[in-house]
């Protein structure tokens, strides 16, 4: 890894400190707010609203040396999420929430949940529509609830985890106490195709160009010491931990195959992951595999080799709660191989977490350290995350 030079830590420190002490001047006066708001309730009748605001500042800065590779920077809104939720039967909910914030290199309005539930069964919930695919524990953990600002590669939709699906549903467990729970999902997926990724989307929002197939999966998570939702950072200080497994295959269903040696024939994956959470000390590891094969298998470009790859991904994410409930500080290591990658990639996160009103009200700053970025041998690249979020 090569040395920041002094010139930018300076700049670097200077643009954070004046971030952070101008947003919580702004969040110091805002009130104590609960995810989501009942507005209107009658029996079982009810209505109910919420979202998250997550204002982003994004530097990346390349070790390359090239003149073309120049640092940049902007200050966007990540995520603009507003939900309605609501029931006029008994046991059966609807919810939809769409995103107005800016992923990738545009901003776009997007669903992402958007589903039909029923509640009506002791053991297991039944939901219809577009929802979270059961794979990948990151993925699983919602973006309000995560201790980087952003996904590591275990949890990146960009890189082999499924994102919302649109289909059947179902998660529920097995024992009293939930200590073995599950999910299944059947549905429609696509993947934006692309040799230097596996991009999974939603099939609500698909663009043309997108490969379409169908998803079968599911998972099985072990709570030892009683449940532990997909949360991190530890605010109760209990003894909690977690061992889970999930696999799914994605098949092409040649309806759109219109990119000349991009097109993917089909996705099998596979993950392990673990959590452990103890007296202010938060971990997370993951492990996940994904065999891809494209409709071209003579291609060799990106991830592929002769049409065809063995996607690796791994990470652990820790955090201690150095004042309980209120500063967290958090490291993580990741790495990603491919077949036809020169060198592993490999990234070292390190931040601080300030929580105004735990997951709620928070600061968060990640600075990431990137090494052979896209598998290329030495092309290095540091990146700066800081994000202020708001959830009501």
């Amino acid at each position: 890894m090569e040395k920041m030079n002094k010139g930018f830590i300076f700049g670097l420190k200077h643009v954070f400190c004046t971030a952070v002490v101008s947003i919580a001047v702004m969040f110091a006066s805002v009130p104590v707010s609960t995810a989501g708001v009942t507005v209107y309730k009658d029996g079982d009748k009810y209505v109910e609203l919420g979202g998250r605001i997550q204002l982003q500042y994004h530097m990346e800065d390349p070790d390359t040396g090239s003149s073309s590779d120049k640092r940049t920077d902007e200050l966007f809104f990540r995520r603009l999420r507003p939900y309605i939720q609501g029931s006029v039967h008994k046991d059966w909910v609807g919810k939809f929430q769409w995103e107005m914030g800016k992923a990738g290199d545009e901003n776009e309005i997007s669903v992402e949940d958007a589903y039909i539930e029923y509640k009506g069964f002791e053991y297991v919930n039944v939901k219809l529509g577009n929802y979270a695919f059961p794979f990948s524990r990151e993925n699983l953990t919602s973006s309000k609830k995560r201790q980087l600002v952003e996904v590591t590669f275990a949890g990146d939709h960009n890189y082999g985890t499924p994102s919302n699906d649109l289909g059947l549903h179902l998660n529920g467990y097995i024992t009293e106490g939930k200590l073995i729970t599950w999910g299944l999902s059947a549905a429609s997926a696509c993947i934006d195709p692309s040799n230097s990724k596996l991009d999974f989307d939603t099939p609500v929002n698909k663009d043309s160009d997108f490969n379409q197939g169908w998803i079968v999966g599911g998972r099985v998570d072990f709570h030892p010491f009683g449940y532990q939702g997909f949360e991190q950072g530890d605010f109760k200080r209990e003894l909690k931990s977690t061992i889970g497994v999930a696999a799914f295959t994605w098949s092409n269903d040649d309806d759109n195959n219109v990119s000349a040696g991009k097109d993917v024939d089909s996705v099998k994956g596979f993950e392990v992951s673990g959590a452990l959470r103890f007296w202010g000390l938060s971990i997370d590891a993951e492990y996940n595999l994904f065999q891809s094969d494209l409709v071209d298998n003579t291609k060799t470009s990106g991830i592929y080799k002769d049409g065809t790859t063995d996607l690796k991904n791994w990470s652990v994410c820790g955090g201690f709660m150095v004042i309980p409930g209120i500063l967290e500080v958090v490291a993580a290591y990741e790495n990603q191989d491919a077949d036809n990658y020169d060198e592993k990639w490999k990234r070292v996160d390190l931040g601080v977490n300030w929580f105004l009103k735990k997951h709620d009200i928070k600061l968060q700053l990640t600075y990431r350290i990137n090494d052979n970025k896209d598998g290329i041998r030495n092309n290095d690249l540091n990146e700066l995350f800081v994000q202020a979020q708001y959830v009501f």
